[in-house]
């Protein structure tokens, strides 16, 4: 049996040598040589430097009063030991543990680890999945469907956690083992070793899961006892570069008709087959407009400044959040920006990229609206309201319409992060695979209706999201969208009525915000 760490050696306790010490711990851990590795890593971010590591050079490395000169040295090491790896800065320390575990895993050994939700869409992540997906088989991943700190594995993080478990190799380029996971979502934390032996047991136990891709059933139940304390759902992974959607959900027939969704299916819960319609990537039919600290970071990187609106601004914005501004489809810019004296031809070529639509980055269902708003001139898009650029500027009418009804809503879901209670967040570039109705398959007539049928919405107020399903005006907008631009019939509405009540009760969507007195389903 060996140490993890050679406490003999007094340089070892107290790090004073360096790169000595370094390589010396690093001969005691051999890499391949380890059945089972278990982790709960620091999520901490290098770049985030916040309360205690505000002054910190790399707040990763700042714990025990390091000093500077060490923080650097760790970071020097970081950037030797990370080449090759899943790890990525922006992901956090998390994912420079599991490159670490992958290292001193031996072919056959099982990886374990809680890791932040974000592991399941975010796209620093994406190289941990290709990780898993390409070299790992038995792919295991457990989430909470619940808020607050009940979302999470651990006592102390208040944000949503998964379990990611895996084994390394053995079997990895099976079709039937490597390129499908299994996804439970547990109702609540267990309460006790007894309560998640149960669960465990069950799990392992059982053979016949059903598929993400097997339509909108639902899931396999979790069954302790007479209580059901989750669902359980195979789904397909392409070696780990798709988003692992299902993910912290109380009812995953709603995961299966955002999956098939985003396959030009629709597949409605109720319907015995899916009905064809065109979807495609925002990226392959749009452009995403400018991330925001190259509009207004420190020069010589953004050309711009930005103050207070004026309804006389040369170069309006839509910036930030603000609910009073935000009820309707079409919105006021909130800011103005100000070229930077000597960066006039940047700044120009930024404002070519203002449009008039706008995709939410950072939307709150428990408050929000809106998935995409609309300005009635062309404005550049802030942090949480990016442009959306389309070369026929009649599909910003129908992105307006068809990203705020319910499958809108559903595939901006779908798509993003569910780290926390109600917030869907989503990067620029990830907004670039967002699925969307495929407007270039409308032919010029649907555009006229999906045109007319935003006119009409000009004026009508719509509630928070997590109400669309209580919302008249949301009704209304789904019943044009479904029958009117798509040409379905009520039946078809009806059922994504029905849907819409699912998605409202998904605790990542209702964030655990009661609903107002009355407010029923509206059909």
């Amino acid at each position: 049996t060996m140490t993890l760490f050679n406490m003999s050696d007094p340089a070892l306790r107290t790090g004073s040598v360096g790169e000595e010490t370094a390589t010396q711990v690093v001969a005691d851990i051999p890499d391949g040589e380890f059945d089972l590795v278990i982790m709960n890593p620091p999520f901490t971010r290098n770049v985030t430097r916040e309360g205690a590591t505000s002054d910190a050079i790399a707040a990763a490395f700042a714990a025990f009063d390091a000093t500077e000169a060490d923080q650097r040295d760790m970071t020097k090491r970081m950037a030797m030991l990370k080449k090759g790896t899943c790890y990525h800065g922006n992901a956090g320390i998390a994912s420079a543990f599991a490159a670490l575990a992958d290292r001193k895993l031996k072919p056959g050994g099982v990886l374990a680890m809680v890791m932040p939700l974000s592991v399941a869409s975010g796209v620093a992540w994406r190289g941990f999945r290709i990780m898993l997906g390409s070299g790992y088989s038995d792919l295991q991943i457990l989430s909470i469907a619940a808020n607050g700190m009940d979302m999470s594995f651990s006592s102390d993080t208040g944000m949503a956690e998964c379990l990611v478990i895996a084994c390394k190799g053995s079997g990895a380029k099976s079709p039937t083992r490597s390129h499908r996971a299994r996804f439970t979502s547990l109702r609540h934390r267990p309460q006790d070793f007894a309560e998640a032996s149960a669960m465990a047991n069950n799990m392992v136990n059982c053979d016949q899961v059903r598929g993400l891709d097997d339509g909108p059933y639902g899931g396999t139940s979790l069954v302790v006892g007479d209580e059901i304390e989750g669902e359980m759902l195979t789904s397909p992974i392409k070696e780990g570069t798709d988003n692992w959607g299902g993910v912290r959900l109380m009812d995953y027939s709603v995961a299966q008709t955002a999956y098939e969704l985003a396959q030009s299916k629709l597949w409605l819960p109720g319907h015995l087959s899916p009905l064809a319609i065109q979807t495609v990537t925002l990226g392959d039919m749009g452009k995403l407009g400018t991330y925001h600290l190259d509009i207004i970071g420190p020069p010589p990187r953004g050309p711009f400044t930005k103050s207070q609106y004026s309804p006389t601004a040369t170069y309006p914005s839509l910036w930030n959040h603000n609910a009073k501004n935000e009820t309707r489809i079409v919105c006021v810019p909130d800011s103005q920006l100000q070229v930077r004296q000597g960066m006039e031809a940047k700044a120009a070529n930024i404002w070519g990229t203002a449009s008039r639509p706008h995709v939410n980055l950072d939307f709150t269902f428990g408050s929000q609206p809106l998935a995409v708003a609309f300005t009635d001139t062309p404005s550049i898009g802030g942090r949480v309201w990016p442009n959306v650029i389309f070369e026929d500027t009649r599909f910003d009418y129908a992105f307006g319409v068809w990203g705020n009804s319910t499958l809108g809503l559903l595939s901006h879901w779908w798509h993003s992060s569910r780290q926390q209670s109600s917030k869907a967040g989503m990067t620029i570039r990830s907004a670039e695979s967002l699925p969307v109705l495929d407007f270039r398959t409308l032919t010029d007539g649907q555009l006229s209706t999906a045109e007319s049928i935003f006119d009409d919405f000009r004026d009508k107020d719509l509630k928070p999201a997590f109400l669309a399903d209580a919302d008249p005006n949301r009704a209304l907008l789904d019943r044009r969208v479904i029958c009117d631009l798509l040409g379905f019939d009520d039946s078809v509405y009806e059922a994504v009525r029905r849907l819409s009540a699912k998605w409202c009760a998904e605790p990542s969507v209702h964030g655990g915000k009661k609903r107002p007195s009355g407010a029923g389903v509206v059909i």
